[in-house]
């Protein structure tokens, strides 16, 4: 994908009308081309291996439940997650497996369009009243171990900055980052920026303002 071409989609979903009705509906915008669907999970690998594809628009349940699936499918594309479910348990489950986005059904196209927009920008994207589920029962008080600087970094860095980008952005040295960013880790016993996106979900470092920077 260069950066003047449109994205390619693929949508996985069983419900026909809903699949059409949103094939019709993102056709209509300027930066994005549907280039298969499908409707069940059997179709999907078959389609993906013919089609060369930028972001999966997945739903979590099909004629069986996908969130096995997303992680395998997440090294190889961009998975953005679309499913009528409001269960913020789903929602922090997808995103661990590797899911770059979750959109609600009931949400309008424009939506979705951000979040599509976000996840290719090489961000993370959950609706603003989700996010704030997510930190209010999540309870953040590993964030009162973190300095102010390294929170910037979190931040940053959970945006899917690299290393080099962060440090530009405070003015500080890369090596500087790789250094606040193990104290983090050791803090907050967490691995990797896969655990550290979790985490800054459910502390609610991550605003819709904050992602729009980048």
């Amino acid at each position: 994908m260069t950066m003047d071409a449109p994205y390619r989609l693929i949508i996985a979903d069983d419900h026909a009308l809903f699949r059409q009705g949103l094939k019709s509906l993102l056709e209509a915008q300027p930066d994005v081309v549907v280039v298969a669907e499908v409707d069940n999970l059997d179709a999907l690998e078959p389609t993906l291996a013919a089609t060369p594809c930028d972001v999966l628009l997945l739903d979590l349940q099909m004629e069986r439940w996908a969130l096995e699936d997303i992680e395998s499918l997440a090294r190889r594309l961009i998975v953005v997650v679309v499913t009528a479910s409001e269960s913020l348990e789903d929602a922090a489950n997808a995103m661990r497996m590797g899911a770059r986005a979750i959109v609600q059904k009931r949400f309008a196209v424009e939506m979705l369009m951000v979040a599509i927009r976000a996840a290719v920008s090489g961000m993370v994207w959950m609706p603003p009243a989700l996010q704030a589920e997510l930190a209010s029962q999540a309870g953040i008080s590993n964030s009162r171990r973190l300095t102010a600087r390294e929170a910037e970094i979190v931040r940053y860095v959970s945006t899917g900055l690299r290393n080099a980008e962060v440090a530009h952005r405070l003015s500080i040295t890369e090596g500087t980052v790789k250094t606040h960013l193990n104290n983090i880790f050791q803090k907050l016993g967490i691995r990797d920026r896969v655990e550290l996106t979790n985490y800054a979900l459910r502390g609610g470092f991550l605003t819709l303002r904050e992602r729009g920077r980048s």
